[in-house]
Order: C-alpha cells, then sequence, then structure tokens
C-alpha cells in the first residue's frame, strides 16, 4: 500500500505562519454551539470520545468575531483575521456601492487571503465541506483550481468535479444528501470529512456544520444530546484515522422567548420612526435564506440614518431602550467591535441576551418560526468552546487565557504544540 506523504511545508496567510503537522488535520466549527451543549452531552454520557480527548488535549472558551453569525465567523476562521480585515459583518448587509440590501456570500465580498488556498498551495490535499451552501460560495472558491474539495452537504448531490473538487459524495458518504433542516446536515459533513481522509482524498480539511439544532433545542433536551452524541462518533471515526482534530465555534446560541413563548422582540425601526420620524433603514445582518432557524431575528442590527444629525440622539435614546445592552455610531463600532467601517450602518445596535432585535413587527414573518426562538448574533452568543486532541505548549495555554479568539483555531491546531 502507497504511503500518504504529508506535506508540513509552512505556509503564510494575513500575516501569521501555519506549520501543519504530519498527519490529516481536520478543524471543525459546530455551528452554534454554546460550551452549554458540550458540558451537558459530557454529563450524560453522551461524548465520551470528546471528554477523552479534552483531557489528553485542550478544552477552554475563547471570544468569537462580532456579529456573532456564521457568514461574519467562519470568514474570520478560514483567514485567521477579524472582520475589520475579512470585510464580511454579517450575512447580509446593505453594500454602499449599489445602495441595494445583499447577501453577502460573494468571494468578491471578502478583503484578505484565505488559508485553505494557502494550504493547498503548501501541498495539502484541503477539503472544505459545509452544511450551507452560502457559505461554499462564500469561502471555497479558490480551492478547485488547485485540486482542492468544496462542497456542501445541502446540495451535495449537484457537487462535480469541475466546480467543486468531487462528483460522487453520496457514494463516498454511503447515503443520500439529507434535508438542510434538520441535525442530520451537519452529522453528513462529518462523515464526508471522515471519509475523505479515510479515501485518501483530503488531509488538510474544515468542516462547517448547520446551526438548526441549537436554534430548535437547548443543550439539556433529548434531542440535542442524541446529536451531540452522534458527533461524538463522528469525531471519534477521525481520530482513528489519525487526525489531529480541532473544533470551535462561530457563535453560541441564548433563548429569547417570552414566558408565553412568543419571540422577545425590540423592533429598532418602529422605535426610530416612532421617535424621530422617517429616514432610519434598519438592516438586520442575521438574514439569510434559512429563515426557519431564526425568522431574521437576532442580537445585533445595523441602522442607516438619511440625516446624520440624528445620529447622536438617536444613539442616546436607544441606550434607554429596555432590551439593548449596546449602541455605537459608525466610528465607535469599527473601533469597539473590529468592523469595516465602509460596510456597516450609521448606528450599530446589539441587544441584551435574552432578547433579539428587528424592523418593524410587519417585516418579520413569525409564523416560519418552529416553538420558540433561539438565536444569536451579540454579545451573549460571543463566548465558544476551543476543543483540542493535542495538549497545548505553555506559550499557546497563556494565549487562551489572555483572550484568544475562534480564529485562531488553525494557529493552535498547526502551531500550538511543543515541538
Amino acid at each position: 500500500m502507497e504511503t500518504h506523504v504529508f506535506s508540513t511545508r509552512p505556509f503564510t496567510c494575513n500575516g501569521r505562519r501555519y506549520t501543519p503537522p504530519a498527519a490529516p488535520l481536520v478543524v471543525i466549527c459546530i455551528d452554534g454551539c454554546a460550551d452549554d451543549y458540550l458540558t451537558a452531552a459530557i454529563a450524560h454520557g453522551r461524548m465520551p470520545v470528546v471528554e477523552a480527548m479534552a483531557g489528553e488535549g485542550f478544552r477552554g472558551l475563547v471570544r468569537g468575531a462580532l456579529p456573532s453569525f456564521t457568514n461574519v465567523n467562519n470568514a474570520a476562521i478560514v483567514t485567521g483575521a477579524p472582520p475589520s480585515e475579512t470585510g464580511i459583518c454579517g450575512n447580509f448587509f446593505l453594500d454602499p456601492e449599489s445602495g441595494e440590501e445583499v447577501m453577502m456570500n460573494s468571494p468578491n465580498f471578502l478583503r484578505c487571503d484565505n488559508l485553505l488556498t494557502a494550504a493547498a498551495e503548501a501541498g495539502r490535499k484541503v477539503a472544505f465541506v459545509t452544511a450551507k451552501e452560502k457559505l461554499r460560495t462564500l469561502l471555497g472558491g479558490d480551492l478547485i483550481a488547485l485540486g482542492g474539495i468544496a462542497v456542501s452537504s445541502e446540495f451535495a448531490d449537484e457537487a462535480r468535479i469541475e466546480t467543486h473538487g468531487v462528483s460522487d459524495l453520496g457514494s463516498i458518504v454511503g447515503r443520500p444528501r439529507p434535508e438542510i433542516y434538520s441535525g442530520d446536515a451537519s452529522i453528513y459533513v462529518l462523515e464526508a470529512g471522515a471519509a475523505l481522509v479515510e479515501s485518501g482524498r483530503a488531509d488538510f480539511l474544515y468542516l462547517s456544520l448547520t446551526d438548526y439544532m441549537q436554534h430548535r433545542y437547548a443543550p439539556e433536551d433529548p434531542q440535542s444530546l442524541g446529536f451531540y452524541s452522534r458527533i461524538d462518533a463522528q469525531i471519534g471515526r477521525m481520530l482513528e484515522s489519525g487526525c489531529v482534530v480541532a473544533a470551535t465555534a462561530d457563535h453560541g446560541m441564548n433563548d429569547k422567548t417570552r414566558p408565553d413563548g412568543s419571540p422577545n422582540v425590540v423592533y429598532v425601526e418602529e422605535l426610530l420612526r416612532d421617535r424621530f420620524g422617517p429616514g432610519a433603514r434598519v438592516i438586520c445582518p442575521i438574514t439569510d435564506p434559512y429563515v426557519v432557524h431564526h425568522g431574521a431575528l437576532g442580537s445585533l442590527v445595523m441602522v442607516h440614518v438619511d440625516d446624520g444629525p440624528l445620529v447622536p440622539g438617536m444613539v442616546k435614546f436607544l441606550r434607554g431602550i429596555e432590551g439593548i445592552d449596546e449602541v455605537y455610531d459608525r466610528q465607535d463600532a469599527s473601533r469597539e467591535l473590529e468592523l469595516p467601517a465602509d460596510r456597516i450602518g450609521d448606528i450599530t445596535v446589539l441587544s441584551a441576551p435574552e432578547y433579539v432585535l428587528g424592523k418593524t413587527e410587519a417585516d418579520h414573518d413569525l409564523s416560519v418560526l418552529e416553538g420558540g426562538l433561539r438565536s444569536h448574533g451579540g454579545r451573549g452568543e460571543e463566548m465558544v468552546p476551543l476543543l483540542l486532541s493535542r495538549p497545548l505548549g505553555a506559550s499557546y495555554r497563556e494565549r487562551v487565557l489572555a483572550g484568544a479568539r475562534n480564529f485562531d483555531v488553525f494557529d493552535f491546531a498547526c502551531n500550538g504544540w511543543d515541538r
């Protein structure tokens, strides 16, 4: 049998130097995974592999990027850079060039280099497998020309060699693609990653899941425990294949439901219109095609104001509203939240952990929500877990204590060991 040779040639991306291990490397983004989910699953005996991995390697908490949304944090993770450098400030934004509200899912929006591409150029067999097609289009573009793989479980059956780097994902995994509104969409990503390693097709992988389950279920719910048990099994499969495994999350998740079961919403555009008249346009950056997850209600919104002199008064007014924790003008938001100033609103608003923010009541179809509302986007969903299958060296442990970020995960996975 031919021996697989792993390139350990260092590569640089956005000012960081990475030295990959002489083994398959798998980095997993467990979408929506607040640390409470891991704690509950381990306590109930549902994640024995992860429990043992954390004991032998490392488990801690790191801070994600704000807004704590999917596109923002996945872009940060695969570049090792904050939103101020990636240019990705939401799933959805008001494009200053066109004046239109658009999805932020084109690679043209990304302003810095992608470390997956850099790893492929350095000789690694790179695979990017994501549950959501929107991430494949945003972050997977250059891989195919370099012999890599970029595919989503959402459209796995549409994958082609010339556009995705693989055409037989269903046969590789051993079953057809699942429904995107399911926990199975995430498990399929992990199964695909494990199978790509086992078949020798990939040795440097980024696997990004979907947060459908976390939007629907709390950590202690039986459905969550069963879901995390399945994640545990696939991580075990990767470890058995000799993989170095690292995992983090793009954001956490909080319950945003009132006692009567209705969403706990502050409608920001409605409030500003009633107080200041027309001229304030609220953008909900959580907006994406997966409306069943959250109904476009998240913990951060941007406000675009027609009359600039009104901004200070609006900021002061919003700071006095129950359910709103932080309000910044454009300059302060760029500095305090590490955001690209030219792509955000005149005002950035963050809610308290138990609230979400919206435009007006008429703009959100709450009938699409399945049950109550669990969502994310603000400070309350900023802290996420970091898991590594190898023990960290002293300097990297100190970095965690000093405030490491989720987008440091490839640095930790490639460089964080005592050599």
